[in-house]
């Protein structure tokens, strides 16, 4: 059983509270988390509140932390929640028209940048924040690229990011490449890959606030990567390349597809986890 907590408005005494409120609500490090979101509130750093636990939390910061806690609890993000996520070394703003970046996702960008350094025009298809295309021309100076994303709302927070970071790129709303007259050196991708079946078993941060439909690869998983693959030939340079992010164990089902639409397989990149996360295909 945990101990009480002491009643009282300091630092120490709302990080123990809000520690309870999470562990109750099954959040994997309750009293972590509770450090970010009390930091966030009160424009600080979690390690500045461990230096002084006895300082007083102002009440405009304790009103703001009590609503941010009661959304965890609820198992909202933390990144909707704090309005940003790290990626790459860069702050992308984030929202619930968007995924959450992730780092088993940087497994797209160094493979991108090994396999692709001269390429000069960026295509990223679903683009969501942003991330990928932005991360990418951080690195490459003299590239621009444009995004594609079927969402309105996730294209204009991924043109704010752009902005924020003084970045070359283009980001539109459209259904994939459907009206896309251009080809590319690099196309990216973080496809919807997961079965329509096997969401709702995902954890409720996922399950229940990320958008459904950068979720749903169809009953298969693999309806994206056949609409991307087989737009490929007309998107990609000669010698272009593609970096398609995948689920875990798609990658002999996504190879297949792309060796039956002519294009050549190079292989599956793994992320962090040693899970094949970065399908590489060229024209």
């Amino acid at each position: 059983m945990s101990p009480a907590c002491q009643p009282g408005e300091s630092v120490g005494a709302w990080l123990c509270q809000a520690g309870q409120v999470l562990r109750a609500a099954a959040i994997e490090s309750p009293r972590m988390e509770a450090r970010w979101l009390l930091g966030h509130a009160m424009g600080v750093t979690a390690e500045t509140l461990l230096r002084d636990p006895r300082a007083a939390v102002p009440a405009p910061a304790a009103q703001a932390f009590t609503t941010m806690l009661a959304r965890r609890a609820r198992r909202e993000p933390m990144a909707y929640i704090t309005g940003s996520a790290g990626f790459w070394g860069l702050e992308f703003a984030v929202s619930p028209a968007t995924l959450i970046p992730r780092a088993d996702s940087e497994a797209l960008v160094e493979a991108a940048l090994e396999l692709a350094p001269q390429a000069r025009r960026v295509l990223d298809l679903g683009t969501g924040t942003g991330c990928l295309l932005l991360a990418v021309l951080s690195e490459l100076p003299a590239a621009s690229g444009i995004g594609l994303d079927l969402n309105p709302e996730a294209a204009a927070l991924a043109r704010r990011n752009a902005q924020a970071l003084g970045l070359p790129a283009l980001f539109l709303a459209g259904d994939w490449a459907d009206a896309l007259d251009a080809s590319f050196d690099l196309v990216l991708s973080n496809p919807p890959y997961i079965e329509a079946a096997a969401i709702p078993a995902l954890m409720p941060e996922v399950a229940g606030h990320e958008p459904p439909a950068a979720l749903d690869g169809g009953a298969d998983g693999l309806d994206a990567y056949r609409r991307i693959i087989a737009a490929l030939p007309r998107l990609l340079t000669p010698g272009g390349l593609a970096v398609l992010e995948l689920g875990q164990g798609q990658a002999p089902a996504v190879a297949q597809l792309a060796r039956d639409g002519g294009l050549t397989w190079l292989e599956a990149r793994p992320d962090l986890n040693a899970i094949p996360r970065a399908g590489l295909i060229r024209r």
